[in-house]
């Protein structure tokens, strides 16, 4: 088990810097950041003092060797248009996108897999007829629609709920600002959590019935309803731990996801995410920026993808790893 850890940590890196030059390089041809800075009727001499003073005179493997020794020290750069420490930006916004990501796999992990075991156990009831029909509609509406109905029904229809921001926040060590000890908090999480989650819900609702179906009618679940055990236990204890293999995996890949490209649903609802950030990156070239957060975002989803793998040997006693 601790080679292949090692070995994936290995693969992973080689993936983070494979991500971190085809970002650099992509973001060299989106946009020349120097317009920006200098404004639209800068001269060609203060155009190319900017240029010089950030760095952007050097050719393109001097540029990229400097941010990658710097990165790996933690050091992202400077932003070109706030011109404050990129790792700061991101960092400030990091736990949004988090907490709003960790309420969303909640919401599609409990509500996904409980609808995908009930339904895979009475297959023909009306009842799991129409969650597989509300599924169909989760997975084809588009982020942004759920969010608006979301917003019509419960901020202007019966306003129970606030549509935007973040709300009353407590400072919990650090930067780290949390939504999650405060009603206020909690009151303004519940519709972002809800659009963000509802295609993950359904996605893993469809998976985790397919995955129990096929497993039901394996002949050890046959062998073990033969030796007269209750079907609660057949169904969570043998059915459910074989089941849960490409469960996790989807888990996995969708909580990195989540946390990285939320950029709709934190635009939706003014959420002070990465997301947003991210976005507004874009629009003004931040290139540091827009690099350190694809990097960071893809250390994250290799990571999970670990656990992912180590889940596996835990789940289902004939998976060894050497």
């Amino acid at each position: 088990m601790k080679t292949y850890i090692a070995r994936r940590m290995l693969q992973g890196l080689i993936v983070l810097f494979i991500v971190s030059f085809i970002a650099f390089f992509i973001f060299q041809y989106l946009g020349d950041p120097v317009l920006t800075l200098a404004g639209r009727y800068a001269t060609v001499e203060q155009r190319e003092e900017v240029r010089s003073l950030l760095n952007l005179d050097q050719p393109f493997y001097i540029q990229y060797f400097s941010f990658i020794s710097n990165a790996v020290r933690g050091n992202f750069g400077m932003s070109y248009v706030s011109r404050v420490p990129v790792a700061r930006l991101i960092i400030e916004r990091l736990p949004a996108s988090i907490e709003l990501a960790v309420a969303a796999e909640l919401f599609a992990v409990v509500v996904g897999i409980s609808l995908g075991i009930f339904v895979a156990a009475k297959p023909s009831s009306l009842t799991s007829k129409f969650f597989m029909t509300g599924s169909l509609i989760g997975v084809s509406l588009p982020t942004f629609m759920v969010g608006i109905l979301l917003i019509l029904l419960f901020s202007i229809t019966i306003n129970i709920l606030p549509p935007t921001g973040r709300g009353n926040l407590v400072n919990l060590f650090g930067r780290w600002r949390s939504g999650f000890f405060t009603l206020d908090g909690l009151k303004h999480l519940i519709m972002p959590a809800l659009t963000l989650g509802m295609f993950q819900m359904a996605l893993l609702f469809r998976i985790t019935r397919g995955a129990m179906l096929e497993v039901l009618g394996a002949d050890f679940i046959r062998t073990a309803r033969a030796k007269g055990l209750s079907s609660r236990i057949v169904l969570y204890k043998h059915a459910l731990r074989n089941a849960l293999i490409p469960v996790i995996t989807m888990i996995g890949l969708q909580f990195g996801q989540l946390i990285g490209f939320a950029i709709v649903t934190e635009s939706i609802f003014q959420w002070p995410g990465a997301g947003s950030l991210l976005l507004t990156s874009m629009y003004e070239s931040d290139f540091p920026v827009l690099a350190a957060y694809i990097i960071m975002v893809a250390a994250i989803i290799v990571f999970l993808n670990v656990l992912v793998d180590i889940s596996y040997a835990l789940l289902n006693p004939k998976i060894r790893y050497k």
